[in-house]
């Protein structure tokens, strides 16, 4: 068996589909016998890699300012000095310090060279670098044509399609809250017993489709239906006064005891479960959309706009939930038609987080062992 060293670079670890991504990659390295490093700036989330047996190396590669280039030769004497095996890097300022400090090492002897693209760049010299790795990930089918589009340069042969994943176990399928569950939530929200909700998870920020949201509610409410909107997500810094916006809409539509702000949940698993139905309704296609494949893992249909990577998702498990790119209308009907009778999500499981792991390892493994150049 190859033991490998490998050290993957993140802004910070803080939370986030990338942060959790790192950390699922370290953990599946550790179990193996391999040797994970996190190099950050630190996080709430380093508790976690610490005792799931990584190590973590605190330096702030992702403070957007020229001083940050320090962190250039230190880098490269460490990553001499430990042997790491395998340079991960998984953000544009931080990739940007790691392939600086490789590419003045010795070829023959200094780690391999791997970039994950997570999302949908601005294109441009400085997103550029991310194509810059021995492989490049694409975490979606929607990322590789995105990199085919617009970096033509990158070969083929250097694309890894890897597509993200969730844990089966933490989203089973069928799953249902428990009965303490149940209680607590209808204490809180009485006026959803017993009636169809509508949930939107996201972070309170522009292009989410808020506002799509809430006019859907309000059309569907017009025709009769006693359903409940949820928007599921806190309020990101400075956004303070969209999230105001937000709630005088809904207030001046009548719907204060419809359309619910939750808030920022760390029982989403739950949320999705209670939801008749879940929406992603980004106007930015997203580079994989996690919460529509968390919510189709558990069994709960998904209505989403069909483009980028929640398009992807739904053409692969789900058809039955994708309606045209701001189309009220369609978006209307396509709701109602799913409220009335919904197309059963089929059980068995497409993108898995065991499946992007073994992929993840196989490629620093393949890698690891193959010739080098030179160049």
């Amino acid at each position: 068996m190859v033991h490998l060293s490998v050290a993957q670079l993140v802004p910070a670890l803080d939370g986030g589909g990338v942060e959790r991504g790192t950390l699922e990659v370290a953990q599946a390295l550790t179990q193996r016998g391999h040797r994970s490093v996190v190099i950050s700036g630190n996080g709430r989330l380093v508790r976690q890699l610490l005792d799931e047996g990584s190590e973590h190396l605190r330096w702030p590669l992702g403070v957007k300012s020229p001083l940050t280039l320090r962190w250039i030769w230190p880098l490269r004497r460490w990553l001499a000095e430990r042997r790491i095996d395998i340079l991960h890097a998984r953000s544009r300022l931080p990739a940007w310090i790691a392939w600086l400090a490789w590419r003045g090492m010795d070829p023959m002897t200094r780690p391999r060279f791997v970039t994950t693209v997570h999302g949908l760049y601005s294109v441009s010299r400085y997103s550029a670098i991310m194509t810059q790795g021995e492989r490049v990930i694409a975490v979606s089918e929607t990322i590789r044509d995105y990199l085919r589009c617009h970096y033509p340069q990158l070969s083929a042969e250097r694309i890894q399609l890897i597509p993200r994943g969730v844990d089966a176990a933490q989203f089973p399928y069928g799953y249902q809250p428990t009965v303490d569950w149940w209680a607590k939530w209808y204490r809180q929200y009485p006026q959803l017993r017993n009636e169809p909700v509508l949930t939107l998870p996201g972070r309170l920020s522009r292009l989410k489709g808020h506002e799509e949201f809430i006019e859907l509610i309000a059309r569907l409410r017009m025709q009769g239906l006693p359903i409940h909107g949820l928007i599921v997500g806190g309020v990101e810094p400075g956004r303070q006064r969209y999230a105001s916006q937000l709630q005088r809409r809904v207030q001046a539509q009548g719907l204060s005891n419809t359309v619910l702000f939750t808030g920022h949940r760390t029982d989403m698993r739950e949320i999705y479960a209670a939801s008749t139905l879940v929406l992603s309704l980004s106007a930015k296609p997203e580079s994989f959309g996690r919460t529509v494949l968390e919510a189709l893992s558990l069994g709960t249909p998904v209505v989403g706009y069909e483009h980028g990577g929640v398009g992807e998702i739904l053409r692969c498990i789900y058809p039955a939930g994708l309606t045209p790119v701001g189309n009220l209308d369609a978006l209307t009907q396509r709701t109602l038609n799913l409220l009335i009778a919904a197309p059963p999500v089929p059980a068995e499981p497409v993108f898995t987080r065991q499946r992007m792991l073994d992929d993840t390892l196989n490629l620093y493994e393949t890698l690891s062992q193959s010739p080098r150049s030179r160049a």
